[in-house]
């Protein structure tokens, strides 16, 4: 099908963008997401304001955190020495969405708006702590990510609201990582797992766990935090952090005719082993 009939305006700086967007428009980044739903008659903006060529959006910065513009592509992020030292989880997610293409033009700022529950970057902004700053009408505000996503293709954004950048802590002196149950057709995640375990000697310290694509949203999981906290993150422990990620999200759980919530629920488990496995080198 074809989208109907729409006005496209580049903006060319933020205010232009928020000034345009009070008047009935949609922001446009890499397009992944908005142009499908346009053709299949989901979204009808009067408008698209394009915002990918936003200097102000652009780049990635270190200054004693991490910084990423909301118009950085994943291919950009994936290849970042930045990311990679500070927040090696999030350039492995970014690796892998989508395909090359996608992933050329594809934007984190546009991918986390649209919080598809089985994109890969939600999971590992909410295990990292990540905050999300945005920009609207009123002025600036800044939301953690944990925060952000609500349910299923729904977050905190208000209407006319754009989403400016990342900011993420610097978790160079943690162990991180980021494993998927690809989808064997389109790459998204049936299951998804971000662990950042911040170690001492031999035991954990701190342990962050997030789950997604088995979830409506990226979950924080509390419980699995705790049943790895202390520990050396033996056999023992990542038993009872399989099981307690179950109960994690359990209230949050999806599932399609090939992949069952059950057996979703089964594989958070798993992977979570698997996550902690690939964090430990």
């Amino acid at each position: 099908m074809w989208p109907n009939k729409f006005d496209y305006l580049r903006a060319g700086s933020v205010a232009e963008a928020l000034a345009s967007a009070a008047d009935g428009g949609k922001f446009l980044a890499g397009g992944h997401s908005l142009l499908p739903a346009m053709k299949l008659r989901l979204d009808s903006p009067e408008q698209l304001i394009d915002i990918g060529r936003i200097p102000e959006l652009q780049g990635i910065s270190a200054n004693g955190a991490l910084t990423i513009g909301a118009a950085a592509t994943h291919a950009e992020i994936a290849a970042s020495s930045d990311v990679q030292t500070m927040c090696a989880a999030l350039a492995s997610a970014c690796g892998q969405v989508g395909d090359q293409a996608v992933r050329n033009f594809g934007t984190i700022g546009g991918n986390i708006a649209h919080a598809d529950p089985a994109s890969d970057p939600p999971t590992v902004l909410v295990a990292c702590g990540a905050t999300v700053n945005i920009q609207g009408a009123d002025g600036a505000r800044s939301v953690a990510a944990q925060d952000f996503f609500i349910d299923l293709f729904e977050t905190a954004l208000e209407d006319g609201e754009l989403i400016t950048s990342l900011s993420l802590p610097n978790c160079s002196d943690c162990q991180c990582a980021y494993v998927k149950f690809p989808h064997p057709a389109s790459r998204y995640a049936i299951v998804g797992v971000a662990v950042c375990l911040k170690m001492d000697g031999g035991s954990c310290a701190q342990a962050d766990v997030a789950v997604g694509g088995a979830t409506m949203k990226a979950v924080k999981c509390a419980g699995a935090e705790a049943a790895l906290t202390g520990t050396t993150l033996d056999d023992a422990a990542l038993s009872a952090a399989a099981e307690a990620v179950k109960a994690d999200i359990a209230d949050d759980l999806i599932g399609d005719i090939a992949y069952p919530e059950a057996y979703r629920q089964q594989m958070a488990g798993v992977f979570l082993k698997r996550a902690v496995a690939a964090a430990q080198g």
